[in-house]
């Protein structure tokens, strides 16, 4: 069986933590453990998220007095490919040995019209004072919106169409190897309409939607996403939680995840299978073996009668 497996952002950082390489290699275990045991089965892919990491990386742009503007976040973006890529690499290579491993450094294609970048919406980078934000936002230009406890930069998150190394993959899949790609969505971009030429943007994608197309494009059998609770929930955080263990797409979308939390992970589910006919599921990382077995997780399948 062909699986994408979609690593939440706090795989490798869990909350609270701070974002110290030593802190990140010491939680990469977990990861490697939950990654191993479905490798010696199936063919495996692994998306990862970044959130953490770009953060870091944005934070020590805008502060270094050397640059005349920040690096963009999709050449940030592709820096956290590379580092989170290595980590898992070197790791895998331990507990997989003899087993091919490549880290893929990967393009996603948005659309230059996509509505999102008239929108800015997805908070990127650290809390900043209310007084440091608009600073910043008027030296480099920035969309700011207030935050929990301050203010964040807000940038487009436009909608995946396309995985540039797609076709890469896919060959290396077909002979044997573990692909590690599309970390944080992967790096997007633009290709010009007569040339094909690409071009990097000031954005992120969703992590989620972009593992779900991928794994539509490698015509995957299942696409795991996982994260730091054991299934779905509605009504998560009140007295009236419950867990949801088998759902259709449309039972997802009626549920109205927030859009900051499950509901990215939910549509990406909902998205997979109604296109491909396969199967998602949504769970914790140290039950991923338990959840493609059906012990575990929220069940993402077609064949459930809606309502």
């Amino acid at each position: 069986m062909r699986i994408v497996i979609a690593l939440g952002g706090n795989a490798l950082l869990h909350r609270g933590e701070r974002p110290e390489a030593a802190v990140q290699q010491a939680n990469i275990d977990r990861v490697t453990t939950a990654v191993a045991a479905l490798a010696l089965e199936h063919e495996i892919v692994v998306t990862h998220g970044n959130e953490p990491q770009i953060g870091l990386l944005a934070r020590e742009s805008a502060a270094d007095p050397v640059l005349t503007a920040p690096y963009p976040l999709d050449l940030l973006g592709a820096q956290t490919e590379g580092l989170i890529g290595s980590l898992l690499v070197r790791a895998l290579h331990d507990t997989l040995p003899g087993h091919k491993i490549a880290a893929l450094v990967t393009h996603t294609l948005v659309r230059a019209d996509d509505p999102a970048f008239a929108r800015p919406a997805k908070r990127v980078g650290p809390v900043y004072p209310g007084d440091v934000a608009r600073t910043l936002a008027r030296r480099h230009g920035w969309h700011i919106a207030k935050d929990a406890t301050g203010w964040r930069q807000v940038v487009a998150s436009p909608t995946p169409v396309g995985i540039v190394e797609t076709e890469t993959i896919h060959d290396l899949l077909t002979c044997g190897t573990l692909v590690i790609c599309a970390g944080g969505g992967g790096v997007p971009v633009t290709a010009d309409s007569d040339t094909g030429a690409l071009r990097g943007v000031d954005a992120v994608v969703d992590k989620d939607l972009t593992a779900a197309l991928l794994a539509e494009e490698l015509k995957a059998d299942f696409l795991l996403i996982l994260t730091d609770v054991p299934c779905v929930y509605t009504g998560y955080g009140t007295p009236d939680r419950h867990p949801v263990l088998d759902a259709a797409p449309d039972d997802l979308r009626r549920a109205g995840f927030p859009a900051d939390s499950m509901g990215p992970k939910a549509e990406a589910a909902a998205r997979f299978v109604e296109r491909t006919g396969g199967l998602a599921a949504i769970g914790a990382l140290d039950a991923a073996y338990e959840i493609v077995h059906g012990r575990s997780g929220t069940l993402v399948r077609p064949d459930l009668a809606v309502g």
